[in-house]
């Protein structure tokens, strides 16, 4: 075997080991960027955790066969970088999606997506980079569990009132009687 197409063949599968532990995975068209902006982005994306890579689309085809990514070989035209998250499946589209709506031309362009082994389309690479931080939604779920229980408390605790209320009322009347 040649060194090339073993070159090649341990591309393919540093590619399929980047999708497998990967949590999401934006793909996008880097065409139009220049390199003074592409170095910015790439910064911001590697100081969050997230890894940017500039990948052939053949590469990508070949490693991602057998997951059964279905609709994933449509995002793979032209040239192609690809955003992989490893720690937070939002935080590679929350900094794209900001980054592309910070500059002029809208670059660059998200084309799809892969969020834990399901492809996602482009409005959705958008839904996900709207969602609010991982810290604020387990916030709001833990206001959401709490309302009912604080109800159950201020309801138990207006029974126990009203009930001391009444003995007391009883014992009031007692004491008048005798």
């Amino acid at each position: 075997m040649s060194k090339i197409r073993q070159a090649k063949e341990k591309q393919v599968a540093e590619i399929r080991e980047k999708f497998s532990n990967a949590k999401s995975a934006i793909i996008t068209d880097y065409r139009g960027i220049n390199v003074a902006d592409m170095t910015e982005l790439r910064k911001q994306l590697r100081d969050a955790g997230v890894e940017y890579k500039v990948l052939k689309n053949t590469f990508v085809k070949i490693a991602t066969e057998d997951m059964n990514i279905e609709n994933l070989n449509e995002a793979l035209e032209g040239p192609t970088a690809i955003a992989f998250g490893y720690e937070d499946a939002v935080t590679a589209a929350k900094i794209i999606s900001e980054f592309s709506k910070s500059h002029a031309l809208k670059l660059p362009q998200v084309r799809a997506g892969v969020l834990e082994g399901k492809y996602i389309t482009e409005s959705q690479v958008s839904d996900l980079a709207n969602l609010p931080p991982r810290d604020v939604l387990l916030a709001q779920v833990l206001r959401t569990m709490q309302g009912p229980i604080a109800n159950f408390v201020g309801a138990s605790n207006n029974i126990i009132t009203k009930f001391v209320y009444a003995l007391n009322a009883v014992k009031d009347q007692k004491e008048q009687i005798s």
